[in-house]
Order: structure tokens, then sequence, then C-alpha cells
């Protein structure tokens, strides 16, 4: 070991990328639940595909280490109700990194609010992610303080046809500094195509 340390770190990041492989698998089961879902509820609810740059740098978040494309692919579930006129659904979906950087999956709720020709879809749900979950900064990825982070998202869109749909959002996934100080946040800005089942 090197007086300043440099074997025990290199042991540690060998050990946490260890600990961090089984979980890279997280994505691609909701992904394959998402598919069942879908033999059980086909005309119940859309199926949205998306693209998001990953990592993008805002003032809510404190990173802009990662790179790379999110290729998500996910299912909306039918109306459970309406909050202020708008109606309420269930989702859940899985994202993919392109440049193997942070992988996740969430689900939660969003309430699609109609403003003429366009809809606003602001939602919150949990996410699991495949990074880091350490608790002290790193500067070659992103260290997010916990394992399950809360995924607030919001998008704007428009119908293009009776049962598809385009829309821009951003997707952002932090722990709000309950499980400790370091909480940097990520923002993710992209488009999704939505279609209705």
């Amino acid at each position: 070991m090197a007086a300043d340390g440099t074997i025990a770190k290199g042991v540690s990041s060998a050990t946490e990328t260890q600990r961090e492989t089984p979980l890279r698998f997280i994505p691609i089961l909701v992904a394959a639940a998402v598919a069942s879902a879908l033999s059980t509820a086909a005309n119940a609810g859309e199926l949205f595909a998306g693209l998001h740059l990953h990592d993008v740098k805002t003032p809510l978040d404190d990173s802009g280490l990662e790179s790379g494309v999110d290729v998500s692919l996910g299912f909306r579930g039918a109306g459970m109700g309406h909050l202020l006129g708008a109606e309420l659904q269930p989702y859940a979906f899985a994202a993919v990194n392109t440049a193997g950087n942070t992988d996740y999956a969430a689900a939660g709720l969003e309430a699609r609010f109609a403003l003429g020709a366009l809809y606003v879809r602001p939602g919150v749900g949990i996410a699991v992610h495949t990074g880091s979950a350490g608790k002290y900064y790193r500067t070659d990825k992103i260290a997010f303080g916990s394992r399950v982070l809360f995924e607030p998202e919001i998008a704007i869109g428009t119908q293009v046809s009776r049962r598809v749909s385009v829309e821009a959002s951003w997707v952002h996934m932090s722990h709000a500094q309950l499980f400790g100080k370091e909480n940097p946040g990520i923002d993710n800005l992209g488009l999704r195509l939505n279609f209705l089942l």
C-alpha cells in the first residue's frame, strides 16, 4: 500500500464495481416486466420510448460528470382518477446508458394537463440505479449517496395523431439529502414518443 493510499483506493473501486455489476440488470428486468404488463393491459395504457442526454448540467444538480444517451422503454397505465382536471396515470420505465454510465429504472404517478393543442405531464416516482451509491464525491462518476432516489419529471407534448404523441422531457433523480449530505443529483433532457394501445 502506497503512503497516499493509492492501492487501497484501487481495491475499494474494484470492490464497488463488482458489487454494482449485478445491478446493471435492473433496467433489463424492468423492461421485461413492462413487456409482460403489455400482454395483460394492451388496451388500457400506452407504451413510450425515449432518448435523453445523460447528466446535463443544470442549476438543479451538482454533477455533470457522466456522458452518453439514455435509451428508455416504458409503460403508462390506464387513468386511475383525476386531480385538478388532469388524468392520473401510473408509469414505469427503464433506461440504459449508451456510454456504460448509470442505468436506472423508475416507477411513479403522472398527471396529464391539457393546454389547447399542447399538454403538460408532471410526474413523481422512485428510481433505482446501477451507478455509485457512495457517500463521498468522486471525479470519475456520480456518487448519488443512495441506491434509491426520488424521480420527479415533467414533459411538454402534443398529439401527432389519435394514437401517437411526442414530448420534450426532463427527468431528475436525487434523494433530497435524506440519506446523507452527498446528493449531487442528475438531470436528463430528451424526447419521448408515446403510443396509445
